[in-house]
């Protein structure tokens, strides 16, 4: 529904309440530090920066336009490739570590080290990526805020 419906807002709201189906699957699998950095970062950073970006555009009601058909197919397609790699990906197993087995627990000292690390396991390249990402969105954010009437 987040993607299929034509109201930005409802989308928004949308998007709210998957991250937070999100949010209670990393509960259920007991990562309860992964589930807080969820709901803090994604619900309450993420969703909050959104519909501060509809109000400040003054679309928040705006109906989106309907899309055409080569964009249904295309959208069709890449979520049914998606799938497919996914479905790959969870037939073949994937390894968390070196020795190819995944530890029972996860502890935050062993996760803030790989977060920082540049080892072979290391997060900091993804984790830069993602904060370039992040940073991008928000100068997007503010162009579309202090566009003028006559540009829209």
């Amino acid at each position: 529904m987040t993607v299929t419906t034509r109201r930005l807002f409802r989308s928004a709201i949308y998007l709210l309440f998957t991250l937070i189906n999100v949010a209670a699957l990393y509960f259920a699998m007991q990562y309860e530090f992964i589930a807080a950095v969820q709901i803090v970062v994604y619900v309450g950073g993420i969703i909050v920066l959104i519909l501060f970006s509809l109000f400040l555009t003054q679309q928040a009601g705006v109906d989106l336009p309907v899309p055409s058909l080569g964009r249904v197919v295309f959208a069709s397609s890449l979520a049914f490739f998606g799938f497919v790699l996914l479905f790959t990906i969870a037939r073949l197993g994937f390894s968390g570590s070196e020795t190819g087995e995944l530890s029972g627990s996860l502890e935050m000292n062993t996760l803030g080290k790989q977060m920082l690390s540049f080892d072979r396991f290391g997060y900091v390249l993804p984790f830069e990526v993602v904060s370039i990402l992040l940073l991008a969105a928000m100068i997007g954010a503010i162009a579309i805020a202090f566009r003028t009437k006559k540009d829209a």
